[in-house]
């Protein structure tokens, strides 16, 4: 009798332990995965700004309603992202991820054949919000779900595929509106996005559990890690939620301000568009540092007083830009306001964990996406329309510095406390 309660036993630390491995080797199968489809999906959507010249000259539409259409996808991002957090906390990631990548290719494909303002504000602002609609939400809350431990620093990780995404795509949209011109530029570049973020839906997991199917005992162990925290009725009652929400809506109203008209400001002050689109993506190359950095200090630290640092970068970064008329000046202020970008979007998902718990991570985690979408949605929206009324972004920017003060107010009125007391 001992023998076999001893043979059991020893049976299922062996379990135990193959299951662990084989946890935390599929792990890193999820970190890639997540990291691939931030990089495709944020890259290809900031290089959308390199596409303003080409449409401006083609149809001589204003700078307000091409940055427009770039709001409208940022919005429709936010308000789908919701349902898409909803969605992900009761069924995985990777049906949802497949569908969202057709919409994704198929809305930045289809911009080749566009030649009205209706046309391209439902096929980029409908078609392609509805699929970058799952980026966020759906990488951000799958890398919460898997990593209890070192949650802000494997964040920051996959966080930096975005800063190579905006590193990487709007210097191969300029080579390739260069060589080939702009509609086969958005083909290509639709094609690839399409293809590759279905294939990496298909290695996408909701938690560890979806992986141990060898140990009952162990499968237990990981659900209820996964079901604590608040549910979403109750985090909608609280104050915190509300309040970080604003602070990200007012946080991204200013960062895709920068983000989107930085190559038409430099256009405007005598850089070539290459070079402007250089600026872009030193933005992106510095901002994958800043992510980094910002993971690893969450851990230590706390999101908010990462998110204080980030502010202060921030500001600093755009007293530089108000006055910045030379292609140096921009690059020494992409080196700033990289940093600062970086940290701000990777603070947002540990800081929804450290306010609220997992069990509806994606659900609240989506409801603050919808907030700052609908900031970067307005922002751009009104730097374009300012420029088209006073000829200069100088107004906007120091709007910009304006709302990143009050933002800045905001979040030290944020009260970060343990949700599990």
């Amino acid at each position: 009798m001992r023998k076999t309660i001893k043979k059991i036993s020893e049976k299922r630390d062996r379990v135990g332990v193959l299951s662990g491995q084989k946890t935390i080797a599929y792990s890193q199968v999820i970190t890639t995965a997540c990291f691939s489809i931030q990089a495709i999906g944020v890259g290809i959507y900031i290089s959308y700004g390199v596409f303003f010249n080409p449409l401006m000259e083609e149809f001589g539409w204003s700078r307000a309603a091409i940055s427009g259409a770039s709001s409208a996808a940022f919005f429709v991002m936010g308000l789908f992202g919701i349902f898409v957090g909803r969605l992900n906390d009761k069924f995985g990631p990777r049906i949802l991820m497949s569908i969202a990548a057709i919409f994704f290719g198929l809305g930045f494909g289809l911009m080749s054949q566009v030649s009205t303002l209706c046309q391209l504000y439902l096929v980029f602002g409908l078609v392609f919000g509805i699929g970058l609609s799952s980026v966020d939400v759906i990488a951000l809350s799958t890398i919460a779900r898997w990593f209890a431990q070192k949650r802000g620093k494997m964040t920051g990780i996959v966080k930096v595929g975005t800063g190579a995404g905006q590193f990487t795509f709007p210097i191969m949209a300029s080579f390739l509106i260069l060589n080939f011109g702009w509609k086969s530029a958005f083909i290509f570049m639709g094609c690839f996005a399409l293809i590759l973020l279905l294939v990496i839906a298909q290695f996408l997991r909701r938690d560890p559990e979806a992986v141990y199917h060898s140990s009952a005992g162990t499968q237990r162990e990981v659900s209820k890690s996964q079901d604590q925290g608040f549910l979403f009725s109750k985090a909608l009652k609280t104050p915190e939620l509300w309040l970080i929400c604003l602070v990200n809506l007012l946080v991204v109203f200013c960062l895709m301000s920068i983000l989107i008209h930085i190559v038409p400001h430099g256009r405007d002050i005598g850089i070539s568009s290459l070079k402007a689109a250089g600026v872009l993506s030193a933005i992106g190359a510095v901002s994958m540092v800043g992510r980094f950095v910002a993971g690893l200090t969450i851990d230590r630290t706390g999101s908010k007083q990462v998110m204080g640092i980030c502010f202060g970068l921030l500001f600093a970064s755009l007293l530089w830009l108000a006055q910045a008329d030379a292609l140096w000046k921009l690059y020494a202020f992409a080196c700033i306001y990289g940093l600062a970008h970086g940290g701000f979007f990777t603070t947002i998902s540990p800081i929804m964990v450290e306010l609220f718990g997992i069990r509806a991570h994606g659900s609240l985690f989506g409801l603050a996406v919808f907030f700052g979408t609908t900031g970067g949605a307005l922002g751009p929206l009104l730097t374009g329309y300012l420029f088209d009324v006073t000829h200069s972004y100088i107004i906007a920017f120091w709007l910009i510095l304006i709302i990143t003060c009050i933002s800045f107010g905001l979040l030290l009125c944020l009260r970060v406390r343990p949700w599990d007391v």
